[in-house]
């Protein structure tokens, strides 16, 4: 549904943004510019600013995070999904989100950093992941909206980082977007069989876009007017469209999806504006953004132990593998002796 991007132009040229001042060597700093300016693609070989490099390494890092953290709201539903055929879609998914965390950490470490130090900064709270997985999920018409309206939201954000300046990234990203497609159909396919169901059913998928609905166009980042970073990103082509320009994709495609499926989104000012071409829409309520990500949403504390515990129940795993590939590699050098 919204992963057409792929097989359509590329739109998405970085738009002119002024240049940061910058205190790095000028003949290096030049050539990057150019290479940047160029559309072209930084390697973990190439020489980077180091603001870009730290840069990277924060969303890397927090977009790896928020697939941990993400398969946390789903995980807990796995042993109630309503038939053998959605258990095995849901474990499929979730172990999917498992995965794209991996592609991504092992794309973050190629900047420098190690995956320790990035998980140290997850469970110390120092590092962020997305504000959405920190609500809960109450029922089983939340599992498929998250996969419609969240996974929807995640992919019209993530199809532009295909082209992102960073190699690593930018590749590990295709394959993130094409399993973030089923993700978003599977979801919305579990909703229409909702929707021609019981009107309790039809009640508990309303319930759920209703409460969704706000905190996924949140997912954007705030106004682009109040998004400290978004400029720097736009010039070093880490970002290719602007938080307000992702968030209006995303409405004008989910309303007509909405309709087909029959439930109202819950905005009063969601209206076709026939000069724009485009949908206007509400307010979006940011200080509930803020209070969520500054760790102050529901479910904030829950989650965050939760993937604490499992870190450290999991350590006598990481320790045998460590153990494991110690002993290999001394068997390996007295063969080759």
């Amino acid at each position: 549904m919204y992963t057409q991007s792929f097989s359509v132009p590329d739109d998405s040229t970085p738009k002119p943004v002024k240049s940061v001042g910058s205190t790095e060597p000028p003949e290096l700093m030049a050539k990057f510019d150019a290479r940047i300016d160029a559309d072209g693609r930084i390697e973990p070989q190439d020489w980077m600013p180091e603001a870009y490099r730290k840069t990277l390494v924060r969303q890397i890092s927090q977009h790896a995070h928020s697939e941990i953290v993400g398969m946390l709201p789903e995980g807990n539903w796995i042993s109630r999904a309503p038939s053998l055929k959605r258990k095995a879609i849901l474990i499929a998914k979730v172990q999917d989100e498992g995965g794209h965390g991996l592609y991504l950490y092992s794309a973050a470490e190629t900047l420098g950093t190690s995956r320790g130090e990035m998980l140290d900064a997850l469970h110390s709270g120092k590092a962020k992941y997305s504000s959405i997985f920190n609500y809960p999920t109450l029922n089983w018409a939340d599992v498929g909206v998250i996969g419609w309206l969240v996974d929807g939201a995640a992919i019209m954000n993530q199809i532009p980082l295909c082209r992102c300046s960073y190699g690593p990234y930018a590749r590990a990203m295709i394959r993130v977007c094409k399993e973030e497609s089923f993700h978003q159909r599977q979801g919305y396919e579990a909703l229409l069989v909702m929707m021609k169901g019981t009107q309790a059913q039809r009640d508990m998928v309303q319930d759920a876009v209703n409460r969704y609905w706000w905190k996924c166009l949140a997912m954007f980042g705030p106004p682009d007017a109040d998004s400290p970073n978004s400029a720097q990103g736009m010039r070093w082509g880490i970002k290719r469209i602007s938080n307000d320009d992702l968030r209006q994709k995303f409405i004008d495609a989910t309303v007509p999806q909405a309709k087909v499926l029959g439930v109202t989104l819950p905005d009063p000012d969601l209206k076709w504006n026939e000069e724009r071409q485009h949908y206007d829409y509400g307010q979006i309520d940011w200080d509930e953004f803020w209070a969520t990500v500054n760790g102050n949403g529901p479910m904030n504390k829950e989650r965050l132990a939760t993937r604490v515990k499992a870190h450290n129940d999991g350590a006598w795993v990481r320790d045998a593998a460590l153990a494991h590939a110690r002993k290999q590699q001394q068997r390996n050098l007295k063969e080759a002796a």
